[in-house]
């Protein structure tokens, strides 16, 4: 199970804001949907609508990647991940995402040993 990293220290609520505000006047871009293949990987199927914020930057040197749930259009969440065989990092912001959907996109993130992340919730 994924374990829930929260300072206790630190007041966040500016973080969400940020992201909320993201999020809000930014258009998401579903390129993978709920239940198609990776492109390059056709045995793996997403389980969870993913896609990234369109006009923004990641890491990567792509856009801001999203996991989009069944729920209400508000960030909720972040998984941090490390790819080994890339040799990066990045973050994905999940929206609207159920705890079922939380469970199963940490679980994405860490079924190969080539990647690892931890889900941050709100």
């Amino acid at each position: 199970m994924y374990r829930e990293i929260k300072n206790m220290e630190a007041d966040d609520s500016d973080f969400w804001a940020m992201l909320d505000s993201l999020v809000e006047n930014s258009e998401i871009v579903i390129d993978r949907p709920k239940g198609t293949a990776h492109p390059r990987y056709p045995d793996f199927i997403y389980h969870v609508d993913y896609g990234y914020l369109k006009n923004t930057s990641s890491m990567d040197g792509g856009e801001i990647d999203v996991w989009v749930g069944s729920g209400e259009r508000r960030a909720d969440a972040i998984v941090c991940t490390i790819d080994g065989m890339k040799r990066d990092s990045e973050i994905k912001i999940l929206i609207g995402c159920t705890e079922e959907e939380k469970r199963i996109v940490y679980q994405t993130h860490n079924e190969s040993q080539y990647m690892k992340g931890i889900l941050i919730k709100r």
